[in-house]
């Protein structure tokens, strides 16, 4: 019997995926991919095991899907050997797809307080807000203001840019601090955490170094990748037992697409929405492949379902995004094969090295949806590639007023030979082609970008063509940076950063002394216009007095804060404006980098754009 049991636990337990579920006094541990531990480490860790462990009889329930069937056996552990929880020293947890927000409140157990910090793009504090809504279910329900105050300290990081990683570790060796001076602190007054810090990596960067930051002098506790957010609570135990929590695992499904954020920012009128992880472009500068993993999509109802919760919430603008936010594919209703460069059309003139096998619902589908459902809703989205604006989606775009005239369209370089070292499956002539397309079908659209100088092999000639498209094409915004070499990227195995550092920062003066010779002329033409603004707050320059907020190109714009009529009633009714209005403000002033006017009434989206095509009308049939 003892034999038989024996062999059936190894069998289940060396499975590659072995899902587990543990019920120890009650409650259920779910775990996969169980590692045991080595023989050579097996000895110390049964005298631990031992030790920790009090002289109580407890069961120990295990189960295992294998092929519809249940293989269930129990055990007793005693005082006298190490139990099975002892065995098992590391779990990457296969995420289950459950709502966390179906476990009743009475079953959660209050824990630690948390303090988070997130540094990057805007996907990270989509992630954060995730992350919140995970430890919120698993009873980690307080966020402290500061880090003395917090037994968890989140750190969500980016690692597209060395800067970006050094001032983690940085923020690393302050938390380092508070965890080894612990007592002292409290001591002192600095600080006010019931015990020592535990310190959580997330993010790109604990995907990157996930080894070297566990290694670093035990800076860190916890080291979880973007698509392992579900298995910080597990984690986080397991530093209870003197282990590192380590979680980096890619995955091929996880969109936390049944998990409803912590909105971070409180009574705000905007939100970020993710639809889309992950990227399959591979560009020879980018790590994010790597970090994030290859594309997966969210399903439309998921999303159409988080928009009309923020609704409800009072928020009028959402952002979508994505690493890719624009080559979106539902395809978890009805797939169909596609044939690579039939039915999934590209921007003419660009070209994928990943070629997409099955096709669902397209980012055009997504965004006719939320624009029609919900039409007093702006919608904006990032970060597009360039190669994914088919005709359908720049129509849209032009049809539905409530799509920002707002295309991030990054470039990187302004020549063709560096984009054909980047890998970017396009040229400048089709870059330009497209400009022309998007300008010619959305007449009023603004334009924002990325550049990177400095990349490898780049010659001053090849820079000269940078600044001379910056030129050409006139942005309303762009984000410039000296290129930084990424381990594991096509560019760190096949090229050499050859451009030296003191180039690539005069380089990048350069671009940015262009851009802002250009980007004035985008502000200056708005003056004497009526622009629909979106108010976010009291503008800090004047407080007291004035408003601030943007209007559907992503120009902010600044007024006085006055009782103003009201559109939308019988025009006598009249109030000051607060956040969340939007209010019809004609452009008086530009600065090149914002605007300023007088506000002339509080409106609803709709009906503004409404006024305007009827205005529209008559002005075209007076003249005709």
């Amino acid at each position: 019997m003892a034999s038989s049991l024996s062999s059936s636990l190894s069998a289940i337990l060396y499975q590659p995926h072995c899902a587990l579920r543990l019920r120890i006094h009650g409650r259920y541990f779910r775990y996969s991919t169980v590692r045991l531990l080595s023989s050579d480490n097996y000895a110390s860790y049964c005298n631990l095991a031992t030790r920790q462990r009090n002289s109580r009889r407890f069961s120990v329930n295990l189960s295992k899907n294998v092929s519809q069937s249940h293989l269930c056996f129990s055990t007793a552990a005693t005082s006298e050997g190490p139990s099975l929880r002892d065995f098992i020293t590391q779990a990457a947890l296969v995420t289950p797809q459950t709502n966390p927000d179906t476990v009743p409140a009475s079953e959660v157990v209050k824990r630690g307080r948390i303090y988070h910090e997130t540094y990057g793009c805007q996907m990270n504090i989509n992630d954060m807000e995730i992350v919140l809504s995970v430890m919120k279910n698993a009873g980690y329900d307080e966020v402290m203001p500061n880090p003395e105050s917090a037994e968890i300290i989140f750190i969500n990081t980016c690692a597209i840019r060395d800067n970006a990683e050094q001032k983690v570790w940085q923020r690393l060796n302050y938390f380092w601090f508070l965890k080894r001076h612990w007592k002292s602190n409290v001591a002192t007054g600095r600080s006010k955490s019931l015990h020592p810090p535990k310190v959580v990596v997330l993010g790109c960067m604990a995907e990157r170094l996930k080894e070297k930051i566990l290694d670093a002098d035990k800076m860190v506790d916890v080291v979880c990748g973007p698509d392992a957010y579900r298995d910080l609570p597990r984690l986080l135990d397991e530093v209870d037992y003197g282990q590192k929590g380590i979680n980096t695992l890619l995955s091929l499904e996880e969109t936390y697409a049944d998990i409803s954020p912590v909105r971070i920012s409180k009574n705000s009128v905007t939100a970020f929405v993710s639809v889309m992880r992950g990227c399959n472009n591979m560009c020879s500068f980018c790590i994010v492949p790597f970090t994030r993993g290859r594309e997966r999509s969210r399903p439309v109802d998921s999303i159409v379902k988080e928009v009309a919760e923020l609704w409800k919430e009072g928020v009028k603008e959402v952002t979508l995004l994505g690493q890719n936010v624009n080559s979106y594919n539902d395809a978890s209703g009805t797939e169909k094969e596609v044939e690579p460069g039939t039915n999934w059309q590209y921007a003419e003139g660009f070209s994928s090295i990943s070629k997409v096998k099955t096709m669902g619902l397209r980012f055009a589908d997504l965004l006719d949806r939320l624009s029609t459902e919900f039409p007093d809703m702006r919608f904006r989205f990032t970060s597009p590639h360039p190669k994914d604006f088919p005709d359908e989606l720049l129509y849209l775009m032009r049809d539905r007023h409530n799509i920002c005239n707002l295309i991030h369209l990054p470039a990187q370089s302004g020549n063709s030979t560096v984009l054909q070292r980047m890998r970017r499956g396009y040229t400048r002539e089709a870059y330009l082609d497209l400009v022309q397309k998007i300008r010619r079908i959305v007449p009023d659209v603004a334009l924002t970008s990325d550049f990177i100088c400095g990349f490898c092999g780049e010659t001053e000639e090849e820079h000269a063509d940078t600044l001379s498209l910056i030129k050409t094409v006139g942005y309303d915004m762009a984000f410039m940076f000296a290129y930084s070499m990424r381990e594991k990227t096509h560019a760190h195995r096949n090229y050499a950063d050859d451009v030296p550092e003191d180039v690539k920062q005069r380089r990048l003066t350069e671009l940015i002394e262009t851009f802002r010779g250009s980007t004035g002329q985008f502000y200056d033409s708005k003056v004497g216009t009526v622009q629909l603004v979106l108010v976010e707050g009291s503008n800090k320059r004047a407080p007291e007095t004035e408003l601030i907020g943007k209007s559907d190109r992503g120009h902010r714009v600044s007024f006085t804060n006055m009782a103003l009529p009201l559109r939308y009633e019988d025009n006598t009714s009249s109030r000051n404006p607060i956040v969340g209005d939007f209010v019809e403000v004609r452009i008086l002033k530009s600065t090149r980098a914002s605007l300023s006017g007088e506000a002339l009434a509080i409106t609803k989206l709709s009906l503004f754009y409404n006024d305007m095509d009827e205005e529209a009308f008559v002005a075209s049939a007076s003249s005709s």
